[in-house]
């Protein structure tokens, strides 16, 4: 049940809290990545960089805020362990929460046809209308796929590749091996930075009939399902510098992400419960931003 909403209460830190902007750093991650990748074929533009990079940060409040007013309404978040939701807390009314996820989606659609006029690849206006499609129905809808276990492909295909190797074509108007090992790479992080979160509402997931890969894995097949990803992200980064023919000594750059891989792993595996995870979160998200940020100089310089 959603409590009685009370507006008053609702304060701007309120609104951030709900927007997770903890979590926008991480949607930088591809951007940076796939410029990277647009650099390695003398294809980078700085203009339509910072118009991808306004798509990715509006999706994913967009999906943010989407998931508070979908979760919320169906009594999912009512006993989570976490930041404090708008919806579940009755801080916002569901409809004013429902707005600005669609407000947000409205701000990338707009960023997006801009992005597309100065690319010229109008047919990728298909592909944004897709992103928010997915964004909206991961929780919302009579029948969310986010509470089926398929939240992980999609974050991998969207906010992984589909951000990525957009990024690379709409600047150097060309698909590269790079950009897709690099977006895989970067997805892979986002899986995880999922998993995580998943991790954490184990339990209230289960109770409330979500059904999210964590809860059908089970805890202990999901945290080794965690450094799983983090070990693919890491091999498919490292294999985007070849493609690109960076030379080998770029590969060092990757001991930074590497250096914050480990210990978010070992936490995870040492059974990181509850509030614990919160940290994991944040950590994974500056994982996410570091890869992407590496990526893009070892491709961009080497």
């Amino acid at each position: 049940m959603v409590p009685e909403p009370r507006p008053d209460r609702a304060s701007l830190r309120d609104w951030l809290t709900g927007a997770r902007v903890r979590t926008l750093p991480a949607a930088v991650a591809p951007v940076l990545a796939g410029t990277g990748a647009a650099a390695a074929v003398d294809g980078a533009h700085g203009v339509r960089a910072l118009l991808a990079a306004g798509v990715a940060l509006a999706l994913q409040v967009g999906v943010n805020l989407a998931n508070d007013y979908s979760d919320g309404i169906r009594g999912t978040d009512d006993h989570r362990v976490g930041p404090t939701r708008l919806t579940a807390s009755g801080a916002v009314p569901p409809a004013t929460v429902r707005r600005a996820a669609f407000a947000a989606f409205g701000v990338a659609a707009v960023l997006g046809l801009a992005l597309c006029a100065a690319a010229g690849t109008w047919w990728l206006l298909a592909v944004g209308a897709l992103c928010v499609v997915a964004a909206w129905y991961y929780t919302g809808g009579r029948n969310p796929y986010g509470y089926r276990g398929l939240g992980e492909v999609a974050v991998f295909v969207f906010f992984g590749l589909v951000a990525t190797v957009g990024t690379t074509y709409t600047q150097a108007l060309q698909v590269t091996t790079a950009s897709v090992l690099a977006g895989a790479g970067v997805g892979a992080v986002a899986c995880a930075l999922l998993m995580a979160n998943n991790i954490r509402d184990i339990p209230t997931d289960t109770e409330a009939g979500k059904r999210t890969l964590a809860v059908r894995l089970g805890d202990r097949r999901a945290r080794w399902g965690y450094v799983g990803l983090l070990a693919a992200a890491l091999v498919a980064g490292a294999a985007s510098l070849p493609a690109a023919g960076v030379a080998p000594g770029w590969l060092a750059l990757l001991l930074l992400p590497l250096a914050l891989a480990a210990p978010q792993a070992s936490r995870v595996l040492r059974g990181a419960s509850g509030r614990e995870l919160i940290t994991v979160l944040r950590d994974t998200g500056l994982l996410e931003l570091a890869l992407g940020a590496v990526l893009g100089l070892a491709l961009w310089l080497g």
